[in-house]
């Protein structure tokens, strides 16, 4: 049968979805059996959170409750709505009761309204019988009331001046074909922006940010910049935002911008050499930004800005090289008209050291992206930790700066140091930021400008442009602190004049992923499960067609197939690992603590694989936690990190090629251990407790569209809460081997 792609599944998911789950029941999709582990319901709340991005006061809002049940029996789920002073439902009974059969998943939805602007909490009570099993808070953010009106278009922006130019960085990764950029988000719906799960290359989307950015005192932004390739003509990626959003827009004529070249992948996102970077980088820069009327330019120069600029050294070899560059560059732009070009390198320490080296290379100004702060600072001490750097950099007098502030920080996975300046502390921030600004001389660029961290970073946690949880809060402490410009002003949303959505695309896929949940989590056994300490078994045994590998231990923590396929396993069929993988969402039961055990087999026709993976979770954010099992320098490996990146255990002989191999790992809280084909390979002192994660699990792979993808066949991978006896992993390997006729002869 020829496999089809998850996404064509999709187009006719509605009119089979059914059939399929029924046949599932009955065979699993091969040799399943339905599930009866649980004798008693379990409610849990999936989800609580206003179905709008924005929620005006004097206009309905509804919210919604997903209640899943997660275990066999069915139950009455008695449901209580508390509202705050002021916020009424208009529709739905703040009382209620639902029926849940099992394993079933249901929504309910209120329509709210509020008398007036507020920031209020919501509260959810869930029961059965006398029991409360789940009790929720939702923070809402009601903005001022605005009359609805239908208008053609947006209305003209109307700026408000300011004494300095204000600049906010711009991050440009919100395309409509990439719905994972968003998975922060998902953890974080407080953060979700006033234009929804937006695609930036659509050109009204551009205008809003235009509007909201120059009525507010913002008069640029600084797109990040990335370049695919060096060495030859120029490809980007993450470039609609300015290609076909700005460019396209009806005010682009409103509002100035720059770029600030993201050179940090070497090898692809710099240069080769001197000749691509005058011949190649240069001209593309110039025909498409630095010539283009809204480009920024102080004192008739084009201001560039550099994230790595110390990077320059290596790609064009050496210190002076770089400095010769910058020489062409400025000259190629007064050759053009202009009367030479600002560049400036990001840079966010106190090395007087590295600031040295920056003066070296002949830039003209330091910048911070964004301040990292650590140890999850209170909003006071993130003021206090950013102001001091930039006093410190300008104590060292090595290179001028231009200042910026951020206002937030998570990063992509919520690791490291978290923090976030609401609005008002905000305020207080800005304003001793302008007054640091006015003690600058006078002829340097850092007393014209100030540079706000970051406009649209949504998924590493810093953000001004308008969203759920503050509205417009942050923008408007711009405009107050910097502009005197008359209160009060209206603050339009598309909603107000009947435009948007702009999240169709994404919220059609992320609709996908949903219904791939839903899948995935069927409950069902294979012939040998419940087992003792067996938490997830994926045998990949469902037709070629199916987009979710199911969990055959019955505990629903089946995986979304990402471009991956089926073929012929040790039993039944296999995940065919040529960059495709499974992902299976992150559960606790993924995360023993007290010991584990993996195990899987694997064929392969590739020898010498290394640093491939083919059951992980372990990911940058968390290198001392989780697990996983693959291959390093041409032998398996299996890892359960105490610190970062540690306690690889490597067998003691190559994986065999040709063959199927099974593969186990145990860790019980001393040892590590690695088996190959039931014979123990390799030991390593491991001591206490594995650290959970949040993280999802990958099989085939050691993330989705990664480089680090083994190649060949996986079957049957098995995770345990416990740490397997030597002679069981025999008996699991004897038991399959003996089966497919792979079994040793001799009968070790």
């Amino acid at each position: 049968m020829r496999t089809r792609s998850p996404f064509v599944y999709h187009r006719h998911l509605a009119r089979v979805a059914l059939a399929w789950l029924l046949a599932c029941t009955a065979s699993a999709c091969g040799n399943a059996a339905e599930a009866g582990m649980a004798d008693r319901a379990e409610i849990r709340v999936r989800s609580f959170l206003p179905e709008k991005p924005v929620c005006r006061a004097r206009r309905p809002a509804p919210v919604a409750v997903v209640l899943e049940n997660a275990g066999d029996n069915a139950a009455d789920a008695q449901l209580k709505l508390t509202l705050p002073a002021g916020v009424k439902a208009v529709r739905g009974d703040a009382s209620t009761t639902v029926r849940l059969e099992g394993a079933e998943e249901k929504k309910v939805v209120w329509e709210l309204e509020a008398d007036e602007a507020a920031q209020c909490e919501l509260t959810l009570h869930v029961g059965i019988g006398d029991r409360t099993v789940a009790t929720v808070a939702l923070p809402m953010n009601f903005l001022a009331p605005v009359e609805i009106r239908k208008l053609p278009y947006i209305p003209e922006p109307l700026p408000v001046q300011t004494e300095i130019l204000i600049g906010a960085h711009h991050c440009p990764l919100w395309e409509a074909d990439k719905p994972n950029m968003w998975a922060n988000l998902r953890k974080h719906p407080e953060r979700t922006p006033a234009l929804g799960f937006y695609a930036q290359e659509n050109p009204q989307v551009s205008d809003w940010e235009t509007k909201w950015a120059v009525e507010h005192g913002i008069s640029f932004f600084i797109y990040c910049w990335y370049r695919t390739s060096q060495g030859g003509p120029v490809k980007t990626q993450f470039s609609s935002a300015i290609h076909d959003a700005l460019f396209k827009s009806k005010f682009v004529d409103k509002m100035k911008f720059t770029i600030m070249w993201e050179n940090q992948s070497r090898g692809t996102a710099g240069v080769a050499d001197e000749k691509d970077l005058l011949t190649n980088l240069l001209p593309f820069w110039m025909e498409n930004y630095f010539k283009h009327p809204s480009y920024l330019k102080v004192d008739n120069k084009p201001v560039l800005f550099i994230y790595r600029p110390e990077f320059l050294v290596q790609d064009l070899g050496g210190a002076q090289n770089v400095v010769k560059a910058f020489d062409l560059m400025r000259q190629a732009c007064k050759d053009r008209g202009f009367a030479g070009l600002y560049i400036l390198g990001e840079y966010r320490g106190l090395d007087p050291n590295h600031l040295k080296l920056m003066k070296q290379l002949g830039l003209d100004y330091t910048f911070a992206y964004c301040w990292h702060i650590q140890n999850n600072p209170t909003p006071e001490q993130a003021i206090k930790t950013q102001l001091e750097y930039i006093k410190k950099t300008q104590d060292l007098r090595i290179l001028p700066q231009v200042v910026t502030v951020s206002q937030a920080w998570s990063g992509w996975r919520d690791e490291g140091s978290i923090w976030k300046i609401p609005p008002r502390d905000f305020e207080s921030l800005l304003t001793k930021a302008r007054d640091f600004i006015a003690t600058l001389p006078p002829g340097e660029l850092g007393s014209r400008m100030l540079l706000l961290d970051n406009w649209n970073e949504w998924g590493e946690g810093h953000y001004i442009a308008p969203y759920r949880e503050y509205g417009f809060g942050y923008l408007d402490a711009v405009r107050k602190v910097f502009s005197k410009a008359q209160e009060p002003h209206v603050d339009l949303i598309p909603e107000d004049i009947g435009l948007g959505p702009y999240d169709t695309a994404i919220r059609t896929l992320m609709q996908r992923e949903d219904e791939q949940r839903n899948l995935a989590t069927k409950k069902v056994l294979k012939a040998g499960a419940p087992e003792d300490g067996l938490v997830g078994w994926w045998a990949f045994d469902e037709e070629q067609d199916c987009p979710v590998a199911l969990d055959y231990s019955g505990h629903k923590l089946g995986g979304a197939l990402h471009d991956a396929e089926r073929a012929k396993g040790i039993d039944g069929n296999a995940l065919v690992c040529k960059g495709g993988s499974v992902v299976v969402a992150n559960n606790r039961l993924l995360s023993p603590t007290s010991a584990l055990t993996v195990e899987c087999w694997v064929k392969t026709d590739v020898a010498g694989q290394d640093n491939k993976w083919f059951v992980n979770r372990v990911f940058a954010g968390g290198e001392a936690t989780g697990f996983r099992l693959g291959i390093l320098e041409g032998k398996p490996c299996f890892e359960v990190p105490l610190t970062n990146w540690s306690h690889h255990l490597k067998a003691s002989t190559p994986l065999p090629t040709g063959k199927w191999v099974h593969i186990a790992g145990t860790a019980d809280g001393t040892v590590m251990r690695i088996y190959v084909d039931g014979e123990e390979r390799g030991t390593m002192e491991r001591p206490g407790q594995i650290k959970p994660n949040d993280f999802p699990l990958c099989l085939g792979s050691y993330e989705v569209k990664h480089a680090a993808y083994f190649a060949g066949l996986l079957d049957e991978v098995k995770l345990y809460s416990r740490a397997l006896r030597a002679e069981e992993v025999r008996e699991h390997f004897r038991k399959l081997a003996d089966r497919a006729g792979t079994a040793p002869a001799d009968g070790k």
